[in-house]
């Protein structure tokens, strides 16, 4: 596993990759000691799985206010998504700053999401799934989110957004007295 900065401090890409033979293929999805550097003293305390069936749908933008805020090690297990994660941690010199990466099934990429980020995706193939790796269980009073087409933030999503949910609908805009999340 090789840990990739990004443009985001705190923010990283995990690449990794399979070992092939004529049988099919093994990987390490999470090694404790290889992620330590972005893990620190975190452990992982639930495991998720999305499946989103048509393309252009986006899940998100999603977080959870502190004390349940959560690191996620995002991956595409099958299909491809744009994977987008916002900082909104109050104080940070790249606050509403967001990064996008593709994630499939085929580039065996992960997003190692640290807390105070916001995160959502677009499915770019029909039928993606998205296994995610929580530090933190899901509490629904500590949830938070952000509209996905949010012009202040200003996600450049590659195809017309559709399918989001009523809860996804109902996310507000940020205002202007929104200062972060505090951790």
């Amino acid at each position: 596993m090789k840990i990739v900065s990004t443009a985001v401090d705190g923010l990283n890409v995990i690449e990794t990759s399979a070992f092939r033979d004529h049988r099919g293929e093994f990987a390490r999805y999470f090694c404790a000691n290889e992620l330590a550097p972005v893990m620190g003293s975190r452990r992982i305390v639930q495991i998720n799985r999305s499946l989103t069936r048509a393309v252009g749908s986006v899940r998100g933008l999603h977080f959870q206010y502190p004390p349940q805020a959560e690191m996620k090690l995002v991956r595409c297990t099958k299909g491809r998504v744009l994977d987008v994660a916002v900082d909104i941690r109050s104080g940070s010199p790249t606050f509403l700053k967001w990064v996008g990466c593709e994630l499939s099934a085929e580039n065996a990429l992960m997003l190692a999401i640290p807390e105070g980020f916001a995160h959502g995706f677009q499915v770019l193939e029909p039928d993606s799934e998205l296994v995610y790796l929580t530090t933190a269980a899901y509490d629904p009073k500590a949830e938070g989110g952000i509209h996905p087409e949010d012009p202040s933030i200003g996600v450049r999503w590659p195809l017309a957004v559709s399918g989001l949910s009523e809860r996804d609908l109902a996310h507000p805009a940020i205002t202007a007295d929104f200062t972060g999340v505090k951790l």
